[in-house]
């Protein structure tokens, strides 16, 4: 199960497209989905998570609570639509081309990947670039 939350006034658009597009990249992984939490908020709610749980007083764009046990995803990811709109406008993408970069990039941890030496972060953007090129597969509902 996927579920898209708020705690500002955003909405999604394209739901069960970005449901599909989900599932299906989490299947070319090889995992399955439990249950994934989408929290969409401002920079000053994740600024709060990030300080409260991860010690870190700094914006951000996602933070991912991770509770993924052997192949099947679980976990919430909470997405600041602040900063992917103020990322968005730094580098020249449309918002929802970065929010779908931010919501796989939360996936993507779950699923392993990490983003802290220049070779993971080579691999996360190259798998980001796959699946955001995949987006317009994904089938409607």
């Amino acid at each position: 199960m996927i579920e898209f939350n708020s705690q500002n006034n955003f909405s999604l658009d394209l739901v069960d497209q970005t449901e599909n597009w989900i599932k299906a990249a989490a299947l070319k992984e090889s995992y399955g989905i439990e249950m994934l939490g989408y929290v969409f908020c401002s920079d000053e709610y994740l600024l709060e998570i990030n300080e409260q749980f991860l010690k870190h007083d700094t914006y951000t764009d996602i933070v991912t609570f991770d509770y993924t046990e052997g192949k099947l995803l679980n976990g919430e990811m909470y997405i600041s639509t602040d900063r992917v709109a103020e990322n968005a406008d730094k580098f020249g993408v449309e918002f929802n081309t970065e929010l779908r970069r931010v919501m796989i990039h939360g996936l993507l941890h779950m699923c392993g990947y990490g983003d802290k030496s220049e070779d993971e972060i080579r691999l996360m953007r190259n798998k980001e670039d796959y699946y955001l090129n995949l987006w317009n597969t994904a089938e409607p509902s």
